[in-house]
């Protein structure tokens, strides 16, 4: 495990963002562990991690021309990931993101920032069912822009409703790469480290044994 890595799952910890134990999640699969990105409430929190995301960015070697954050949580996410990529490692992109309603007065439309066009690189927190990147897809098919890659928080690697997951199902279907700061191996590799959290090694094992894709 690489420091950003560690260092993202700290402040999943210790902002409550990340809880081991047992949770009924929406799909009615009960999980030992839930993570919930909107606790990330704090500046430091951002700064913290648009410096992962970048560092992810990095090491994927992955090649775009503008990082776009879909409404609402992709916003914050790719303003501080676009301030990382320049503060950190003198990459300087142009960021767009998409109103959930179309602007009717003023320059109007739906996107603010810069142009999206060219090779684009989106950033999210996660992927479940896939609703919302496909509709990210359509905005950024409507602009005849490419959609290169997304980049997310945290690959559950479970199934969807099928054999394969929902981020399997995304790379499929749309053609694109899916890269993430942690996965479901990371975590595992963690709380094995952790003499506190050791002792949800064998549920998250067997939760994996179920629902692992």
């Amino acid at each position: 495990m690489q420091d950003y890595q560690k260092k993202f799952i700290d402040l999943s910890l210790e902002k409550g963002v990340l809880k081991f134990g047992s949770f009924v999640l929406k799909s009615g699969r009960t999980s030992p562990y839930f993570f919930n990105a909107g606790l990330f409430c704090t500046g430091q929190d951002l700064a913290t991690l648009g410096s992962c995301y970048a560092q992810a960015i990095i090491n994927a070697k992955l090649d775009f021309d503008i990082v776009f954050g879909p409404a609402y949580k992709g916003i914050p996410l790719a303003t501080a990931t676009a301030m990382a990529l320049s503060s950190e490692h003198g990459i300087n992109v142009p960021w767009c993101f998409n109103r959930k309603e179309a602007k009717d007065h003023g320059e109007g439309g739906n996107l603010v920032g810069a142009k999206l066009t060219g090779d684009v690189l989106l950033i999210d927190d996660v992927i479940t069912a896939g609703t919302a990147i496909r509709e990210a897809a359509n905005i950024i098919k409507s602009t005849n822009s490419n959609f290169k890659a997304a980049v997310i928080a945290l690959n559950r690697m479970e199934k969807g409703q099928g054999d394969i997951s929902a981020i399997d199902e995304v790379k499929k279907n749309l053609g694109i790469e899916v890269i993430s700061i942690i996965n479901f191996d990371d975590l595992l590799t963690y709380i094995e480290q952790d003499e506190e959290l050791s002792r949800f090694k064998d549920a998250m094992e067997r939760y994996r044994e179920c629902y692992g894709a």
